[in-house]
């Protein structure tokens, strides 16, 4: 990779940008926090007890019902719940066990004067209560232990935006990866790329879920990494290989699992990548597999990496068009393909010859990586 490179500069630059954002988003936070009781005198002497607390936004309900209206339309946007347990219209409980189930991360405080058993135990078991306290409470005492849950908001906050940054930093990885790779060749480059968006559009027609959505999408930016360990000589020789070369070329996919051997995030993916260049008739490489012994995800990478290989422009021949990679896809049903896959194709070729035309604006519509980044909270 050249330090021009804007993949290069993305990651050479994103610890920075990784702890700042972690900082700034935590760095005087202003908290709202809800305090609910059916009793006027017992808001006020709360109030009156927070007034002179920085960074605290009070809001206040009357009764439960009013309560979830007032979250609502705060979209979930609060720290705190204070709430008192018997209560008209609504309990309690019942009020928080609600909030557990629509805002998981807001803290949870009942206070009761009474000794309720049955209440204590829904507290704990479906509304995942912080805290719950038995009248008379000091308000000193309830001061330190808001002040304990609005840290535990922030430690799981900041938590949040560390898995949410991580994530980032990881694609981010694994496309300079990629397109480091790619570049190795100038009649590949994008190559990667586009195996990976013809994957992802396969993946999607058969309905599979996000987390192996993204997990297809690692496995199609990283199917080629062995390579790394080919020489440029042999990747980017423009005529016919020689016997021995195209040896070492079928060396790649096990390269590939070696480089990844101790990346647990990338075990499912390692043993794809191994196993992209196997084919449905057992004839493949590198370990004979056949049919479902071959992973699925393995399976599609196989259809794309190949469509992608016949319709792209080589130093020893023009990329093939559309029609004709989707005829040589259909012949081979049965023997290289999965032909139950290949019926997916066939649903979903038109895709593929759009996609051929603009690959990067496709890409971003299947990316199922940038997306989750982007929406996470």
């Amino acid at each position: 990779m050249s330090n021009t490179d804007p993949q290069s500069k993305s990651f050479i630059n994103y610890s920075e940008k990784f702890y700042n954002l972690l900082n700034n988003s935590i760095k005087d936070m202003v908290h709202t926090v809800m305090l609910v009781d059916d009793e006027p005198d017992n808001i006020m002497l709360l109030r009156r007890a927070l007034r002179k607390t920085k960074g605290l936004n009070i809001v206040t309900a009357n009764d439960g019902e009013e309560a979830l209206q007032k979250v609502r339309e705060l979209n979930g946007h609060l720290t705190l719940i204070v709430s008192d347990q018997r209560m008209p219209k609504m309990t309690g409980t019942e009020f928080m066990k609600i909030i557990n189930n629509e805002y998981p991360n807001i803290m949870k405080i009942i206070v009761t004067g009474y000794s309720d058993v049955d209440a204590m135990i829904d507290g704990v078991n479906d509304c995942q209560l912080n805290y719950f306290l038995i009248k008379p409470v000091d308000v000193e005492d309830l001061k330190l232990i808001m002040s304990e849950c609005i840290s535990l908001f922030e430690l799981k906050l900041s938590k949040n935006i560390l898995s949410k940054d991580l994530k980032e930093l990881f694609f981010t990885t694994i496309k300079s990866i990629s397109s480091a790779l790619d570049a190795k060749d100038t009649y590949t480059h994008g190559h990667s790329h586009r195996v990976t968006l013809y994957s992802l559009i396969l993946a999607q027609e058969l309905g599979v879920d996000e987390i192996m959505m993204e997990e297809i999408e690692t496995a199609g930016l990283l199917h080629d990494i062995g390579k790394i360990g080919i020489s440029e000589g042999i990747l980017c020789k423009p005529g016919k290989l020689t016997d021995e070369e195209y040896e070492t070329i079928k060396k790649h996919p096990s390269i590939g699992k070696k480089i990844l051997i101790g990346i647990k995030k990338l075990d499912k993916v390692r043993d794809w990548i191994s196993t992209h260049h196997e084919r449905w008739d057992g004839r493949g490489y590198l370990e004979g597999l056949k049919e479902s012994e071959i992973p699925l995800p393995a399976r599609i990478l196989a259809i794309a990496d190949t469509y992608d290989a016949m319709t792209s422009n080589r130093s020893y021949r023009k990329g093939l068009p559309h029609e004709v990679a989707s005829e040589e896809i259909q012949r081979c049903s049965g023997s290289q393909f999965d032909p139950e896959l290949v019926k997916v194709f066939m649903k979903v070729e038109h895709i593929f010859k759009e996609a051929v035309k603009d690959p990067i604006e496709y890409y971003n519509k299947y990316s199922v990586l940038s997306k989750s980044i982007e929406h996470k909270e």
